[in-house]
Order: structure tokens, then C-alpha cells, then sequence
């Protein structure tokens, strides 16, 4: 299992993308990693009992996006954020020690596999979609595992089809259907049509692994009848960006509570799903990239405020492309990286 769904990460593994210098730590060399020397859940258990409250691993697909009819390149997002996360300083705002750096799920074999498949060929789009559905056993095993050593998943790259997987291991982990809060344009609760970044609320509402669902942020109009339809039916809800952004019927801060409260408040057990879709944010390098979404430090306040939630059991976040970016992938590899690594440390800073 360690050796076939998980490609772990070492220290030496980084060094050529860490700067050191003389007097400072960064949180690369603060961080824990698995030891490889035992099965990967008794190495879960190890970090565990060594401090680590957090295991950050990455999801290197773009399959989920491109079975959507969307941009590829969310395969790179993980390693985006490793470049500037790892840099960061390691000091009295940041515990280094809490933190395990676990790895990615082994996906070469289905990327290779997809990687000539159109979207626009009806057969290669079947297969796309056969494809994600291993994405999803495979995120589902490592995610599973994660919970099951009492840590925090934090989780980046890949596209939001991955919601699925994360929330299914939740609900098999804890025993009951988790509820989840997505900042995210799209309510992504499209048909139950083959896997994809479009229905992964949607699939994981129908299998009972998801219970009350909430979009921060859903844009009025970059969703599908239908889509809108299926959440009421199934008793989802939302707050719009018209409703915040536009008609300034409430503020962000207000509509975050909204949220919380719809999914029963911070007093409750019950397990909560934190999910971000990055093409929330404006100028964001993303499959789908927006000039009309929210502030970098919107989306920080969304995750700080969740994280404050003794509830929230993971965090996700998707859909980052750096290869999007107008300027090219250097430059999306630097600012996806930058966005990925605030959010996080707004999410592990105050969990």
C-alpha cells in the first residue's frame, strides 16, 4: 500500500528546492516525514504520537478537469505549493513539528493512461471518466488511512473531483456522512453522468457520504439549471457572490457564519469537509480562471474562519494549474505556490 498508492517524501527528496540560510529555519527542515521503514499506517500512527496533528499530501491529476470538458494542469499544483511552502520560516507563529509532509498519491500509471484521451471523442471520454473513478480509490485509500491516525488531512492539487474520494474516506472513517463547506463559483452537484471535477458533491450526496452541503461564494451564473436544481432537492444551500460582491446584501464575513450555521454550527461532532476551489480567486492560475472572483485575502479569512471549527477535519484545496497562467508556468508556479502555501498556513496556524 505505502509503496503503490502513496509516493512518500523524503528530506533529501527537497533539498534542491529549499534555500537555507545561515540563522534561519524553514519550515522544510522543521516539518516531519514518514519513516520509511515501516507500513505507512504504523509510520500515520509514529508522526502522530511525535506531535504531528496535520498530513499535507498531493493529488498530481488533471484527469477529473479534463473528463469535466475543462483546461488540463492541476497535476502540478502540489508541487507549486512545495516550492514556497518549504521556504517559509519556521518560527513562533508556525509549528513546524505539527506538521507531517507525507507525499503524493501514485497516479503515473493513470496519467499516462489519459494523457492522449480527448474529451471531445465520446469513447475517450468514457475512459477519462473510468479514470477518475480510479483517481477516486486511490485518494480514497490514502485519505482513509489519514484519518484513521487521528491526523488532518491537507490536501492539495488535482482537480475538484477529489472532493468525492476525501469525503467518502471521512464518512468511512468516522462512521457517519460528513457535511462540507465549499468555497467555490460552481456548486459542482452536476449529473451523476461518470466521474468528474463537476459532480463530486453530487456523487458523494448520492452514496450517503455527504449530509448537509453549503457553497460560499456561488456565482449566479456560471451554474447549470439542472445543478441548482439537484442541491435543492437534496437540501444543499448557498450564498451567492452577487448576494456579497454585487448587491451587498450581506458582507463575506457574513455569509461565512451563514455557512456555519446551516451545517449546525461549531458545537456539534459531526464531521466538516473544508474545500476550497482556487478558481474562487481573482487572476488565480487555474483550468478555469476567473478575473471576477475573490480576494486572496478572502479566501485566507474563508479557511482561518473553519478552521476555528473543532469540526473541521480536513482541508482541500483544488484545482490550481500553474500552466494556466497568461505568462507562462514559471510565473503560475510562483503565484499558485504562494496562494496555496497562505492558505494553508491560515488553515494550520489556527486549527
Amino acid at each position: 500500500m505505502s509503496n503503490f498508492m502513496l509516493q512518500t517524501l523524503q528530506a533529501t527528496d527537497l533539498q534542491r528546492i529549499q534555500s537555507q540560510r545561515a540563522g534561519e529555519t524553514r519550515l522544510g527542515q522543521a516539518v516531519q516525514f514518514v519513516n520509511p521503514d515501516v507500513p505507512l499506517p504504523a509510520a500515520l500512527d509514529e508522526a502522530h504520537v511525535k506531535g504531528a496533528r496535520f498530513a499535507i499530501f498531493g493529488i498530481p491529476e488533471d484527469v477529473g478537469p479534463r473528463a469535466n470538458f475543462g483546461n488540463g494542469g492541476a497535476d502540478l499544483g502540489f508541487q507549486a505549493f512545495l516550492g514556497r511552502f518549504l521556504n517559509v520560516q519556521s518560527n513562533q507563529f508556525v509549528r513546524g513539528h505539527e506538521i507531517l509532509l507525507l507525499g503524493e498519491v501514485n497516479l503515473a500509471d493513470v496519467r499516462k493512461a489519459a494523457a492522449s484521451l480527448s474529451a471531445s471523442d465520446p469513447e475517450q471520454l468514457t475512459q477519462l471518466r473510468e479514470h477518475c473513478k480510479t483517481i477516486d480509490e486511490r485518494v480514497t485509500a490514502v485519505a482513509k488511512l489519514v484519518f484513521d491516525a487521528k491526523l488532518t488531512p491537507v490536501v492539495i492539487g488535482g482537480g475538484h473531483n477529489n472532493s468525492y474520494p476525501l469525503l467518502k474516506a471521512l464518512s468511512l472513517s468516522t462512521g457517519q456522512a460528513a457535511d462540507a463547506i465549499n468555497l467555490d463559483p460552481h456548486c459542482d452537484f452536476r449529473l451523476l453522468e461518470g466521474r468528474h471535477s463537476g459532480n463530486g458533491f453530487s456523487y458523494a450526496k448520492s452514496e450517503h457520504y455527504l449530509e448537509k452541503y453549503f457553497v460560499m461564494g456561488l456565482h449566479e451564473l456560471k451554474n447549470a439549471q439542472s445543478s441548482l436544481d439537484q442541491m435543492a432537492n437534496a437540501g444543499a444551500s448557498f450564498c451567492s457572490y452577487q448576494e456579497m460582491f454585487l448587491r451587498r446584501e450581506k458582507t463575506f464575513a457574513q455569509g461565512i457564519e451563514q455557512a456555519i450555521e446551516f451545517v449546525g454550527g461549531a458545537g456539534i461532532e459531526k464531521p466538516l469537509g473544508v474545500e476550497v476551489d482556487t478558481d474562487s480567486i481573482s487572476g488565480m492560475p487555474v483550468s478555469a480562471m476567473t478575473n471576477c472572483g475573490i480576494s486572496v485575502a478572502d479566501a485566507e479569512y474563508y479557511v482561518y474562519r473553519l478552521a476555528q471549527l473543532n469540526r473541521a477535519r480536513y482541508l482541500h484545496l483544488a484545482e490550481a494549474a500553474p500552466g494556466q497562467h497568461p505568462t507562462g508556468i514559471k510565473a503560475g508556479m510562483s503565484e499558485a505556490g504562494q496562494i496555496l502555501t497562505a492558505l494553508v498556513l491560515a488553515f494550520v496556524q489556527n486549527h
